[in-house]
């Protein structure tokens, strides 16, 4: 059964020296081309072929050499790499099994590692910020609110005061009705200020020092035919230090908070402070005015005018 499914077939030794006639060829590559370029190209290869083989003591029989030959030109011995396919990339995959798996891995540990950088750096925080949010409209600013109003109207003897707490709060309302949270942080920061406001007391005192002046006059743009007067002045609570007080300058209309400013008066004040100055150097009648807690304004001793600036 053997010898004839064999009967067809060159023998084994035949089939190897005709692939090593081959490789001849083939590591002999300016040979073929000269050699199959000429009419007479297998008669002259085969000769060339036998002439390498006898210097090399190899007896080779000519139906060798042909089989060589003519498998050259077939291209017989040669592997051929499968076509690319479905097929071949699967193989290819399976064969790469282990970088692929590698690379997969570093991928999804790549993709996880963002994943939970997003939820950690990006929606926990953006969730924690809208839950605070939510916190300080319906109940932090309310709260906030009902604390200062109840502040405001027992400390306050003034009733303006507690107009505007009024006020203030009922701006908060409709913020917080509106969700706006801006406007209603700025309700609470101006409720804030109006109790520490009231609670605040302090003399105004004409300042009496070297170095510094008692009084400042000017010449107001709008009429040159006129002098403004000024005395400086300071707030001193009752610790004996200067207060830093937001005072609205008269010659450019911007709050500054300062410690120091002048405050505008009559001619007939300012003479009086400057004539009362001028007998030892020093003001005796420093007090322009008091501020008490539970007011929001000056009670002043001495009579002023509305005005006043920051810089002399």
């Amino acid at each position: 059964m053997a010898d004839t499914a064999n009967a067809g077939q060159p023998p084994l030794d035949d089939l190897m020296m005709a692939m090593d006639v081959v490789d001849t060829l083939r590591h002999d590559d300016a040979l073929v081309q000269r050699e199959l370029g000429k009419d007479t190209s297998d008669a002259a290869l085969i000769a060339r072929l036998r002439e390498i083989y006898a210097s090399q003591g190899i007896s080779v029989p000519d139906h060798i050499l042909e089989q060589g030959v003519s498998g050259l030109k077939q291209d017989r011995f040669v592997y051929a790499p499968p076509a690319a396919g479905f097929s071949r990339t699967l193989a290819l995959a399976y064969i790469r099994r282990g970088v692929i798996a590698k690379f997969t891995g570093i991928a999804l540990a790549l993709i996880i590692a963002a994943v939970v950088g997003w939820q950690t750096l990006v929606v926990a925080p953006r969730e924690r910020a809208a839950a605070a949010l939510t916190q300080e409209l319906t109940s932090g600013i309310p709260a906030d609110v009902a604390r200062l109003v109840a502040a405001i109207n027992k400390v306050a003897t003034d009733p303006a005061a507690k107009t505007q707490a009024a006020t203030l709060a009922a701006d908060a309302d409709r913020a917080l009705a509106a969700k706006d949270v801006t406007a209603a942080r700025k309700a609470v920061a101006d409720l804030a200020a109006l109790e520490t406001e009231l609670n605040a007391r302090y003399e105004v005192r004409i300042v009496s020092r070297p170095g510094t002046p008692t009084g400042v006059t000017r010449i107001p743009d709008v009429n040159q035919g006129t002098r403004n007067y000024y005395l400086v002045v300071e707030a001193i609570g009752p610790d004996g230090k200067a207060l830093e007080r937001t005072i609205v300058s008269e010659e450019d209309r911007k709050p500054k908070a300062v410690t120091i400013w002048a405050q505008r008066v009559p001619q007939s004040v300012f003479n009086r402070i400057r004539d009362d100055k001028a007998q030892d150097g020093i003001v005796q009648d420093a007090v322009l005015g008091t501020k008490v807690r539970g007011k929001l304004g000056i009670d002043w001793t001495m009579k002023v005018e509305n005005g006043a600036i920051t810089s002399w």
